[in-house]
C-alpha cells in the first residue's frame, strides 16, 4: 500500500499532500485516547499514516520520537480493542544543511484490519468503532 523507504524524500512527499482518509499530520501526541480514535479509524477504513512532528500546515517541528513512540504504542494496548497493526519508524531530517539542525518525525502506518473492527475503549462508557471520513475521523 505504501512505499517501505521511509526517508527524507518521502516526508516532503507527505507533506505536499493534504491530510484526509489516508493522511493525519500530529504536532505531537497529547492524549492516549484521541490517537487512538485515529488509529481506530485508520485500521476500520483503509489503513493509513500518521505523520507525527508536523504542523496541519504542513511545517516539520520535530519531536522526540522515544517519547511519542510510547504514546502510540501505549494508545494502541491501553485504548485499541483488538490492537491495531502498526508499522512506527523515525526518520531524522536536515532542515538546514548550513547549521546541520536535525529535526526527528515518526511514521506511523496503520494497516487495514482484515478481521473485526478496531474498536476504542473510551473512558466513559461502551467501546466505540471509528472510520475515517476525509480528513476526520467518526464514531460508526
Amino acid at each position: 500500500m505504501f512505499s517501505k523507504k521511509f526517508d527524507q524524500d518521502f516526508v516532503n512527499k507527505l507533506l505536499k499532500q493534504k491530510e484526509g482518509k489516508t493522511l493525519d499530520f500530529k504536532q505531537k501526541i497529547t492524549s492516549k485516547e484521541k490517537i487512538a480514535k485515529t488509529i481506530s479509524g485508520m485500521a476500520n477504513t483503509e489503513g493509513g499514516i500518521i505523520l507525527i512532528g508536523t504542523s496541519d500546515k504542513n511545517v516539520i517541528t520535530g519531536i522526540d520520537p522515544e517519547e511519542e513512540r510510547y504514546m502510540i504504542e501505549s494508545a494502541n494496548e491501553e485504548f485499541c480493542l483488538p490492537r491495531a497493526s502498526l508499522s512506527i519508524q523515525e526518520v531524522k531530517l536536515n532542515e538546514n544543511d548550513l547549521l546541520k539542525e536535525e529535526k526527528s518525525v515518526l511514521i506511523v502506518e496503520v494497516r487495514p484490519t482484515l478481521g473485526p473492527l478496531v474498536y476504542v475503549q473510551v473512558k466513559s462508557g461502551e467501546p466505540k468503532a471509528y472510520q475515517r471520513v476525509n480528513d476526520q475521523t467518526l464514531a460508526i
